[in-house]
C-alpha cells in the first residue's frame, strides 16, 4: 500500500510538478488548488502527508490548518508547509496549528522535496547526505 499524499497548491505549473514528482516515486497523490478544496479533499482521500502553501486564495494555508483542526482530527498526518514567504510570524501560527516542517519552495529542489516527503513518512528510506 502506498502512501497517500495531498498537494495543496495553488500555481497550476508547481503543483503538476509536484503531483508527477511524487507519483513516479509511488505515492498515491491528490491536488487541491486552495485551502477550501483542501478542506473537501482531506476528508475523501484521508491523507498521510499534506504539502500545503500558505498563500493561497479563498482560503490559505494557515486558515485551512485552523479549520481543519489537523491534530484533532488527524493526529497522525503529516504536514509539510512549503511556501515563497519567509513570514515568521506564518511560520509559527502553522507550526502551533500542527505543521511538522517548513520550508521555502524557493531554496528546495524536487529531489529535496521528494526526500522532505519520504523522510516524514519513512524515515529509512530517505536519502542522507
Amino acid at each position: 500500500m502506498s502512501h497517500k499524499i495531498l498537494i495543496v497548491e495553488d500555481e497550476v505549473t508547481l503543483s503538476e510538478a509536484y503531483h508527477t514528482l511524487l507519483k513516479q516515486a509511488k505515492y498515491d497523490v491528490t491536488v487541491a488548488h486552495d485551502g477550501k478544496d483542501a478542506l473537501k479533499k482531506v476528508e475523501q482521500f484521508d491523507p498521510d502527508l499534506i504539502l500545503l502553501d500558505l498563500r493561497m486564495p479563498i482560503l490559505d494555508g494557515v486558515g485551512f490548518l485552523k479549520e481543519y483542526d489537523l491534530k484533532g482530527k488527524h493526529p497522525n498526518v503529516k504536514v509539510i508547509v512549503f511556501s515563497n514567504y519567509d513570514m515568521q510570524e506564518e511560520i509559527d501560527e502553522a507550526y502551533r496549528l500542527g505543521a511538522d516542517r517548513y520550508i521555502l519552495k524557493a531554496w528546495a529542489s524536487p529531489r529535496e522535496i521528494l526526500n522532505l516527503v519520504k523522510d516524514a513518512l519513512d524515515p529509512s528510506q530517505a536519502e542522507r547526505h
